[in-house]
């Protein structure tokens, strides 16, 4: 089974209103002003999952700034995964300090949702190593086995459209904080691995997991070897963040770097 760990799909209402959603929200704003950047919805993405050879997609949400963007964007993502099982699988949104983020979490988990994510807490202002406000939906996500998907950057290197400052410090406070919890850093946790080499930093790391998502624009190809090598196999989770990125361009990369072939298996799906 080959599963793509990080997709997003937008329903057809935000793709005919995109101006709309625009001025609406400032994190929709900063990924999809440029009318180049896509927008797909859940039928677009299984197409391109039948060219890629993809057998299952995590759709996720994105980091909005109301609670009633999250709520209006989680039923079309609920939705979508309802109507095509075993295809796709549901990643809600919450906005940490709306006073009905623990309800709308319980209703996704109810309706199906196995996760949480992309959380995007530096377009959504609040401060990711802030304990007591993360604390009761974590417990939510701990007691309903909710994975937990958050954006991470790079400290150094280029800047792009919605690089954000979620850097490798950031996340081990997050990570260290919620030990219990299930967490998925994207695009290689921003370095984050490559701290691994300080053993207190890898044992915090026991519940951590890190998706491949745009490595092309990020990393060179060895990249996965270098993380492998650090982290272990069965924690890299194989993800494109299409449609920025074509889901069969970055099956393509792995492909190429004839990996051990359990260890491919892993990072594909297995995982």
């Amino acid at each position: 089974m080959t599963l793509d760990f990080h997709t997003h799909i937008f329903s057809p209402r935000v793709k005919e209103n995109r101006e709309q959603y625009i001025k609406a929200d400032p994190r929709f704003a900063v990924l999809y002003s440029n009318s180049k950047a896509r927008l797909v919805t859940a039928d677009e993405l299984i197409l391109s999952m039948d060219e890629a050879g993809i057998d299952v997609s995590v759709i996720l949400n994105i980091g909005w700034a109301t609670h009633e963007l999250c709520v209006e964007t989680n039923d079309y993502i609920l939705e979508s995964a309802s109507r095509y099982p075993g295809r796709l699988v549901a990643f809600c949104a919450v906005q940490p300090e709306s006073d009905g983020a623990a309800k709308e979490l319980e209703r996704c988990a109810r309706s199906g949702a196995r996760g949480v994510g992309e959380l995007r807490p530096d377009i959504k202002l609040f401060d990711p190593q802030c304990k007591e406000l993360l604390a009761p939906l974590a417990e939510i996500m701990v007691r309903r086995g909710l994975i937990l998907l958050t954006h991470a950057s790079e400290p150094v290197g280029h800047d792009y459209p919605g690089k954000g400052d979620i850097t490798p410090d950031k996340l081990y406070s997050l990570i260290s904080g919620f030990p219990g919890l299930r967490i998925v850093c994207a695009h290689w946790g921003g370095g984050l691995p490559f701290y691994a080499l300080m053993p207190e930093v890898k044992e915090k790391l026991q519940n951590v997991y890190f998706d491949t998502a745009a490595s092309p624009f990020l990393y060179r190809p060895e990249v996965y070897q270098r993380v492998i090598g650090l982290v272990g196999a069965d924690k890299v989770l194989f993800g494109s963040d299409y449609p920025l990125l074509g889901q069969k361009r970055a099956l393509e990369e792995v492909k190429t770097l004839r990996l051990d072939d359990g260890i491919e298996k892993q990072v594909l799906g297995g995982n």
